[in-house]
């Protein structure tokens, strides 16, 4: 399963991707907004570390709005995939962009029906969000579930990416029931490394260590 962090902090992607376990960068205009910067220059930049896959999203809501903004962003760098939106318009706009070669992440996925559409037009990716359907008091992982069944049964190529992840045991999940990626805040992806286990572990054989005779 490929690990994606969900932020457009230069910073927070760098270090991750130093440490060896990143695999791609969602972003937002929420998370874009955050960092004060210009779009472009925080998508440039990410790039050029060497991320394979990062998407960016687009912020028009009609169909020609969208395309033009996916042809835009995909000139950029080969490494983005176009965020749109699970419409009718995001659907017609991810089929022109899909049949041009553009890949295409469909976000705001709420239901296996629109997952199996998004399928349909083409998308490279399909992004379900699990912590706003736990926050309505429905089981984000069922979704999950039913999405990765739906796409084995008909060898779709679309990748399931699970998004709006709230802690260590949603990617754990993910990973258990088969999900292609997850992507996810750089908090969250803190604590996969972290187990208070393995502190009070390397504290205990440093403590022995100076026991050893040296010299």
């Amino acid at each position: 399963m490929q690990l994606f962090l969900d932020t457009a902090s230069v910073t927070e992607i760098r270090t991750m991707w130093e440490i060896g376990i990143l695999d791609g960068v969602t972003t937002n205009p929420t998370l874009v907004a955050k960092e004060g910067r210009k779009f472009e220059e925080v998508l440039r930049e990410v790039c050029a570390l060497g991320v394979p896959s990062v998407s960016a999203e687009v912020v028009a809501t009609d169909t020609e709005g969208m395309v033009r903004e996916g042809r835009h962003l995909r000139e950029i760098h080969s490494a983005i995939y176009v965020k749109v939106p699970m419409t009718a318009a995001g659907l017609k706009a991810t089929k022109v962009l899909a049949r041009e070669g553009t890949r295409v992440n469909m976000t705001l996925v709420f239901s296996a029906n629109q997952a199996l559409l998004a399928a349909k037009v083409g998308a490279a990716y399909v992004s379900p969000f699990i912590g706003r359907l736990d926050d309505q008091g429905e089981t984000g992982m069922d979704l999950i579930r039913d999405i990765v069944q739906i796409y084995r049964n008909y060898s779709f190529s679309t990748k399931v990416l699970v998004a709006s992840v709230r802690h260590p045991v949603h990617v754990l999940e993910a990973a258990k029931i088969g999900a292609d990626i997850v992507t996810m805040p750089y908090s969250v992806m803190e604590k996969l490394v972290q187990h208070p286990l393995t502190d009070i572990g390397l504290a205990r054989f440093l403590k022995d260590w100076e026991k050893v005779p040296k010299g």
